[in-house]
């Protein structure tokens, strides 16, 4: 009965808060977005997700009411509990009872799952694909990923499996946020990218030199032809391309899908990955495998959220 009702979903980032109301066959019917700012602490951005939600709610001026909460949250996590356990991307946030608070508010059932791993099964539910082999990767404020195997969302022992964020491709590399060195999130995260290219102009007359880089910022001057951008940039899309080529080998999916904000830099980002990644795997299974880009923008990590909700719906 509740599937076929509307769901409301939290996602949580390290830049930005979302809430949208989602239907079971994928539809957003209502999509709000604010700023995390992670330096208020917890407690207070909580407080706002919760107050998304309910404006999401509004907004999508229902006729039914909701069967349930999902909401996605970087890891590590505990998606039976719903506990927030410590994410390098947003600090402070040790023990965050996040289920039970937005159980609480909104009186539903509130399942939490990892960002990325929720993107992962809202890519294979409703984007389209046609295929049972997945992997989802997220290129934005943090790096990070999540596995579908014959149809089914990859846990592992611990509930902490598809962090792919934290496959290490330098061992001697850049410290990562998690402790370890050389992670692919120290490369490839919208955040790395800028940290990287602020290093590497410091003492140039490249506009990279200045406070404040994005991400975006570097892919526009690489485009534009400066050197210390498209010097960090084809660092970034030569990790991030090795990083799939190791993915496509071990997992052997159909489809590799790229989705975050950096994805917005579209081909710039995708060509040179995609060529990088096929040409590295082992011919086989790069043969049974695309490269491509989520079609969904924004609403990824919403439709994930809602993608976790509707499963644990359907298992109950």
């Amino acid at each position: 009965m509740f599937q076929d009702q509307p769901v409301l979903a939290l996602d949580v980032g390290g830049t930005k808060l979302a809430a949208g109301v989602v239907s079971p066959d994928g539809t957003v019917l209502s999509f709000c977005q604010i700023e995390t700012t992670v330096s208020e602490g917890p407690t207070a951005v909580v407080k706002r997700l919760l107050e998304l939600g309910e404006q999401a709610t509004a907004e999508a001026r229902l006729a039914e009411p909701l069967a349930a909460v999902g909401v996605g949250c970087g890891g590590p996590l505990d998606p039976g509990t719903g506990v927030i356990l410590g994410p390098p991307g947003l600090p402070g946030w040790d023990s965050v009872p996040l289920g039970r608070l937005v159980a609480e508010r909104f009186g539903l059932p509130a399942y939490v799952e990892n960002d990325a791993t929720a993107a992962a099964l809202g890519e294979y539910r409703w984007g389209g694909w046609n295929v049972d082999n997945l992997v989802y990767l997220t290129v934005s404020t943090g790096f990070g990923g999540g596995i579908v195997a014959s149809g089914k969302l990859f846990h592992g022992a611990a509930n902490q499996g598809g962090e792919l964020g934290h496959v290490v491709v330098d061992w001697q590399g850049r410290p990562c946020g998690c402790g370890a060195r050389g992670c692919a999130e120290a490369y490839v995260s919208g955040t790395s990218i800028a940290r990287r290219a602020t290093e590497a102009a410091a003492g140039t007359d490249s506009p990279l030199a200045r406070l404040g880089v994005t991400a975006k910022d570097v892919a526009e001057y690489a485009r534009a032809g400066d050197p210390v951008a498209s010097a960090v940039w084809d660092e970034t899309t030569a990790m991030l391309g090795r990083m799939v080529a190791v993915l496509i080998n071990v997992c052997e999916p159909q489809l590799v899908v790229l989705g975050g904000g950096v994805t917005r830099a579209g081909a710039q980002l995708l060509d040179p990955v995609r060529e990088a990644a096929l040409r590295q795997a082992m011919p086989p299974a790069a043969r049974a495998c695309d490269v491509v880009l989520s079609k969904h923008g924004a609403a990824v990590g919403v439709l994930g959220a809602a993608a976790i909700a509707y499963e644990r719906l359907e298992e109950s």
